[in-house]
């Protein structure tokens, strides 16, 4: 069964064009990775999906049903995990699930037991009294998630679910959602982790100013770039490193920095490797490790739209 289906859905905010004739169809029973850079319109289709915003044209199709974004019955169904925390953080945390699962409907016994299994499934049975405020970052992302699951929808979109928390929230996390999808929920999942697209996704989109510029498997996707290979260089003084200079060299397609990493992205035909190295040298810039890694996410990412992920 089709849960989502979008035809040339088209949004504009006055001269602005958010999303650009956008073409997706997630199946019942997905983990739907969602990439893009930042301003791609992956919140806003996001927000159209959930009936937070209208279309200016286009289809969307929940459940297969069409939707205009006001249908009550379509919404009962689908689960929001926001990027920004959305919690009361003078309310308990047994207090914020259960305000949330009641907007669904949820009365009496029903609700305290949601609730409570709510709780349960993030690990915050013991903290139930507590107010979010004094929580870590870590523990009200969680408490974000079972806010978001207390009325078992069928359809969880989860933006951003692990910004900026410890590794041990975030497995946590990750291994929750698993656990969401093979209690039989569809999970759309959006993340600038590359290496968490790639470990929970089983089928991935990514947009570009406001449409669908690669779709399928992580396998797939990273059929399309056979024709380039990534290096990853560290070196003791990344300060000297000129990236343009690095850009200009032949057979270079893309250059990211991050603190001493070089990481390189060249095409699978030139061996520009030595003219990299000499460059380097040339420029007294201690190189201290070159690895030679096997294609990802994040290359795919990078020669499809020429951008980071966070960029």
């Amino acid at each position: 069964m089709k849960i989502v289906e979008i035809r040339q859905l088209v949004k504009k905010f006055d001269q602005t064009i958010a999303v650009d004739h956008l073409d997706l169809t997630i199946e019942s029973g997905q983990i739907f990775g969602l990439l893009g850079p930042n301003g791609a319109g992956k919140s806003t289709a996001i927000s159209i999906i959930c009936g937070l915003l209208r279309p200016t044209d286009g289809t969307v199709r929940l459940f297969g049903e069409e939707s205009n974004g006001q249908n009550t019955a379509h919404k009962a169904r689908i689960g929001l995990v926001p990027q920004e925390i959305a919690l009361y953080p003078d309310l308990s945390a047994y207090e914020n699930v259960r305000f949330f699962a009641g907007l669904y409907g949820l009365r009496g016994e029903a609700l305290e037991q949601a609730v409570q299994q709510a709780l349960k499934f993030v690990g915050l049975e013991e903290k139930a009294k507590l107010r979010p405020k004094t929580f870590s970052g870590g523990m009200k992302r969680r408490l974000n998630i079972a806010c978001a699951i207390a009325h078992q929808p069928s359809l969880i979109i989860m933006d951003e679910p692990t910004v900026g928390i410890d590794p041990q929230s975030r497995n946590y996390i990750l291994a929750s959602i698993r656990r969401l999808n093979q209690e039989g929920a569809t999970i759309i999942y959006t993340s600038h982790y590359m290496e968490e697209v790639e470990e929970l996704c089983d089928q991935i989109a990514i947009i570009d100013q406001g449409r669908v510029i690669a779709e399928g498997s992580k396998e797939a996707l990273i059929g399309l770039v056979t024709d380039v290979k990534e290096t990853i260089i560290t070196v003791a003084n990344a300060e000297k490193v000129d990236k343009e200079a690095l850009l200009a060299i032949r057979g270079t397609v893309a250059v990211q920095m991050e603190e001493n990493t070089i990481r390189l992205t060249t095409k699978a035909e030139i061996n520009q490797l030595n003219d990299m190295l000499a460059y380097l040298l040339a420029h007294d810039i201690e190189i201290l490790t070159v690895e030679q890694q096997n294609l990802n996410l994040e290359t795919v990412f990078l020669n499809l739209t020429g951008r980071l992920l966070r960029d």
